[in-house]
C-alpha cells in the first residue's frame, strides 16, 4: 500500500515539472512550487498534519495544579476528596479482630518441630492461611515476603511470630502514614512545621507517659518535639519534611514510646520526647536567662554545659544563627543543644562545621584549625594549664580524619571518618579537648574502677 502511494506522487511530481518547463515562471516560483508539492505529498503520505497535532492527546496528563488560595470551592473539593480517598485506604487495613483471628489461623497451621519456643510455618501450610486470611491479607502471603523471613531452618519454614510481627509493623505504617496525611495540608506528601506542630500536639492526651505536663507547657513541649523532627530531617532548611522520612527515621517509634506506661526510667531519660527530657531542656534554657527577658545572650550561652565553650565559637554561633538583637530563642537554643548532643551525627556535624568554616570554602585548613585552637590555648593558661603544642594537634586532627586532600578537611571527610565528634570537641570545648588530651588516664581509671568493683563482688 505505501508502495502504490509513494509512486502515486511520484508520478504527480513528474508530470507536474514537465509542464513547467513549458511555463514560463521564474526560476524561484518554480523552486517554490516544487518546495510547496514535496511538502503536500509528503505529509500525506506519512499520514497527514492531523495525526501530529492530535498526538499530544496520546501522551498521559502528568501534571495537576494545585488550587490558588481564592478558589475556595476547588480547594473544599480537594480536601474532601483527599479524606475519602484516606478513609478508604484506612478501611483496607487489617482491624484488631482480623489480626486476632490472622494470628489463631497461623497458629492452627504451625508445622512441628518447634524451633527453641518458636512456632513454625511451612509455605504450603502459609498459602493455605493465605487463602483462608482473607482479601485484606493478600499482600502479605507472597513468595517474596516468606522469602524475606526465611532463615537457616533445616525445613525450610519461617517463624509464626516472625511473620507476624511484620505484618503488624506494615499494618503499623499504613495506619501512621493516613494519620500523618490528615495534617497534610497542601497534599503533596509534606508536612511543614505547623502541620507537624498540630499533630503532635493533638497526639499528647493518647501518651500516658506525658499525663503529668502542665497544659501552660504544652506549646514549649511541642516545639522541643518538632525541633528534633526538623533538625535532622530538613537539613536544607526548606520548612517541610517528607512524610516517608518522618516514617523511615526512628523518631516517631521514640515518641510513640510514651505509649507505655511501665517505661522505665532509664529509657524516659535517653528519649528526647520523654517529659523528664523536655523538661531538662527546657529547665536549662530558663536557668541560662539571667535577666529573664526569654532570650540568651552570647554571656548568657556562654553557661551553657560545663561552662568551657570557647569565646571564638560562641562568637560564630551568634554570626550565623537567628538571633533577634543579637539575642537567641527557644528555637534556635534547641537546634544548639541538638548540634552539641549528637555530635556523631551527620546534621549535627553539618551544623558544626557550618560554624567553623568561618570563609564557607567547604573546607578547613590550617589556618582554621589554628583560630579555633588558640581559644583554647588561651583557657588553657587561664586555667594555669600548660598550653598544647597547635602543631601536635593539627597532626593528630589530620591523622585521625585523613582526609582527601592532605591540606584540607571536609565536611565529608569528617562524617567519613567517623572521628568527627572528637575533631570538633577539641577545636569548640576546652572540656572536650581535656578529656581527648587525658583519654588514656581516663580509660585506666574506668579500668581499675571496674576492677575494683568485681573484687568487691
Amino acid at each position: 500500500m505505501a508502495n502504490d502511494k509513494t509512486a502515486h506522487w511520484k508520478d504527480l511530481l513528474r508530470k507536474r515539472l514537465a509542464s513547467a518547463k513549458q511555463d514560463s515562471k521564474t526560476e524561484e516560483e518554480k523552486k517554490a512550487e516544487e518546495t510547496e508539492l514535496f511538502t503536500k505529498y509528503y505529509t500525506e503520505w506519512k499520514g497527514g498534519e492531523k495525526a501530529e497535532v492530535d498526538s499530544f492527546k496520546h501522551i498521559p496528563r502528568f501534571y495537576y495544579r494545585l488550587p490558588a488560595e481564592d478558589e475556595v470551592l476547588l480547594q473544599k473539593l480537594r480536601e474532601e476528596s483527599r479524606a475519602v480517598f484516606l478513609q478508604r485506604k484506612s478501611r483496607e487495613l487489617l482491624d484488631n479482630e482480623e489480626l486476632q483471628n490472622l494470628w489463631f489461623l497461623l497458629d492452627k497451621h504451625q508445622v512441628p518441630p518447634t524451633t527453641g519456643d518458636e512456632a513454625m510455618i511451612s509455605y504450603e501450610s502459609f498459602l493455605k492461611v493465605g487463602e483462608q486470611a482473607g482479601a485484606k491479607c493478600k499482600l502479605f502471603f507472597t513468595a517474596r515476603v516468606y522469602a524475606k523471613l526465611l532463615h537457616n531452618d533445616p525445613y525450610g519454614r519461617i517463624s509464626i511470630m516472625q511473620f507476624f510481627n511484620y505484618v503488624m509493623r506494615k499494618v503499623w505504617l499504613h495506619q501512621t502514614r493516613i494519620g500523618l496525611s490528615l495534617y497534610d495540608v497542601a497534599g503533596q506528601g509534606y508536612l511543614r512545621e505547623s502541620d507537624l506542630e498540630n499533630y503532635i500536639l493533638e497526639l499528647i492526651p493518647t501518651l500516658p507517659q506525658l499525663d503529668g505536663l502542665e497544659k501552660s507547657f504544652y506549646s514549649f513541649y511541642v516545639c522541643t518535639a518538632v525541633r528534633k523532627f526538623f533538625f535532622f530531617l530538613d537539613p536544607l532548611h526548606t520548612g517541610k519534611i517528607k512524610i516517608q522520612d518522618i516514617l523511615a527515621c526512628s523518631f516517631l517509634d521514640d515518641l510513640l514510646e510514651l505509649r507505655d506506661e511501665e517505661l522505665s526510667k532509664e529509657s524516659q531519660e535517653s528519649n528526647w520526647f520523654s517529659a523528664p527530657s523536655a523538661l531538662r531542656v527546657y529547665g536549662q534554657y530558663l536557668n541560662l536567662d539571667k535577666d529573664h527577658n526569654g532570650m540568651l545572650s552570647k554571656e548568657e550561652l556562654s553557661r551553657y554545659g560545663t561552662g568551657t565553650l570557647t569565646s571564638v565559637f560562641l562568637d560564630r554561633v551568634y554570626q550565623e544563627c537567628l538571633t533577634y538583637d543579637g539575642e537567641m530563642d527557644y528555637k534556635t537554643y534547641l537546634d544548639f543543644v541538638l548540634a552539641l548532643e549528637n555530635r556523631k551525627e551527620p546534621a549535627a556535624l553539618q551544623y558544626i562545621f557550618k560554624l567553623l568554616d568561618m570563609e564557607n570554602k567547604g573546607y578547613l585548613n590550617v589556618f582554621t584549625l589554628n583560630y579555633f585552637f588558640r581559644a583554647i590555648q588561651e583557657q588553657m593558661k587561664i586555667h594555669g594549664q600548660e598550653p598544647v603544642s597547635f602543631q601536635d594537634v593539627k597532626d593528630e586532627i589530620f591523622d585521625m580524619v585523613k582526609p582527601k586532600d592532605p591540606y584540607k578537611v571536609t565536611l565529608q571527610d569528617l562524617v567519613n571518618s567517623g572521628q568527627g565528634d572528637t575533631v570538633s570537641s577539641i577545636l569548640i570545648d576546652l572540656n572536650g579537648f581535656w578529656t581527648y588530651e587525658n583519654r588514656e588516664v581516663l580509660v585506666a581509671n574506668d579500668t581499675d574502677s571496674n576492677t575494683a568493683d568485681l573484687d568487691d563482688t
